[in-house]
């Protein structure tokens, strides 16, 4: 959607808002490109609070949507906010998650769509010790400070072990399939969540309030949900005792017009598939496909049959020679391998007087994986570069 069409949007609300500073934050929910929160916005936003700070004067409004993401930088944002205003809102048209919630805990209010949700601060951490992700080789399996506390609960309370040197044993069972270190990695987020909830929520709650914020955290650190539940307005209020609230119908409906801009610009719900993507950079025009694994393989073994053959080569060997001729057969024309991609837009830092966007250029590549089950194709992505840009 235009530049110009997001503009007004943000002009209308803001003017509805008792003409308030808005910034909007927007990261990437699409499936197959999810884009988190991190450190290289804060510089991207000063900017926005800089150029907007008359504006700013009358309170600022913190239009955001994410799943996520360091949980060091809500700590950042609230703190530079509010040095430029000390009434700050957080507007949630969709999904504020983890590390978005925590920014929300930071404001003073917390005005929510009927289709925004928070969630639970427990993050899911991973470092160079977490284990394989068994669906996803290659990669870490992320781990959920969630799922290592629930396995304590599990063993004492459910279970009923209590005593010293079997909870020992219990430990070492965990130990054996996760990396100690990785272990340690949990409890070092699980205190760092803890401690910027708590700064953050002094900053607008009294010492008076201290018990209320100890069991806000408590609640929010998945007492009363898991990490993966969504938690409504209604929830947000009623049970959290948040100060969030619903806006009036009119301000409802231009937060939602401003969501949905983002969402046809991000593609939001249009899943990743570099497969398609592939397809689609390479066009419609028929080009020899390459010939399989299977193909070649039967090919020199009709040869070997004839008496062509290569002497001492195993069939082993004939199946990994096969698998690394496939990227350069194609009924004798050599296959195209790699596309790189039209910039991929990831994130908005935006306000009315000027627009950042995230990209990213990705290459994507015909390959060979070589599972246990034999030689397969596959597709290979690599990040060629990722950058902030202003939208002109």
């Amino acid at each position: 959607m235009p530049r110009a069409v997001r503009k007004s949007l943000i002009e209308k609300l803001q003017g509805a808002r008792g003409n308030r500073l808005l910034v909007a934050y927007v990261t990437s929910t699409r499936a197959g490109h999810e884009i988190q929160i991190a450190d290289d916005a804060f510089r991207v936003i000063y900017d926005h609070l800089e150029t907007g700070r008359e504006l700013a004067r009358n309170g600022v409004d913190l239009f955001i949507h994410s799943n996520g993401g360091s949980g060091t930088v809500p700590w950042r944002v609230i703190s530079l906010i509010r040095q430029y205003s000390k009434d700050i809102a957080v507007l949630v048209p969709h999904h504020a998650f983890s590390a978005a919630t925590l920014i929300a805990l930071g404001a003073d209010k917390i005005i929510m769509h009927k289709m925004g949700c928070l969630g639970p601060i427990d993050p899911s951490v991973a470092n160079i010790f977490n284990p394989p992700h068994p669906l996803s080789p290659g990669q870490l399996a992320p781990i959920s400070v969630e799922d290592v506390t629930a396995f304590f609960k599990l063993v004492k309370e459910d279970v009923g072990i209590t005593h010293e040197d079997e909870l020992v044993q219990a430990l070492i069972a965990l130990t054996e399939k996760i990396h100690p270190l990785a272990i340690g990695n949990v409890q070092r987020h699980h205190n760092q969540s803890r401690l910027m909830a708590r700064r953050l929520l002094r900053l607008h709650m009294g010492k008076s309030e201290e018990h209320e914020i100890e069991q806000l955290i408590d609640n929010l650190k998945s007492n009363l949900f898991y990490h993966g539940h969504p938690i409504n307005r209604e929830e947000a209020k009623n049970d959290l005792n948040l100060k969030a609230e619903a806006p009036t119908a009119d301000i409802e409906s231009l937060m939602w017009e401003l969501y949905r801009a983002y969402e046809d610009d991000l593609k939001l719900k249009e899943p990743f598939n570099p497969v398609r993507e592939l397809e689609l950079k390479l066009g419609s025009t028929p080009v020899p496909g390459p010939l399989t694994t299977a193909q070649l393989v039967q090919q020199m073994q009709q040869l070997a049959a004839l008496g062509v053959g290569l002497p001492g080569v195993t069939e082993e060997q004939i199946v990994k020679l096969a698998a690394a001729m496939i990227p350069f057969v194609s009924g004798g024309v050599a296959a195209q391998r790699k596309v790189v991609l039209d910039p991929i837009l990831g994130a908005y830092i935006e306000s009315a007087a000027r627009a950042d966007v995230f990209k990213t250029d990705l290459r994507i590549e015909r390959s060979i994986a070589n599972l246990p089950s034999g030689p397969q194709d596959a597709i290979k992505q690599e990040v060629l570069w990722q950058r902030w840009e202003e939208e002109k």
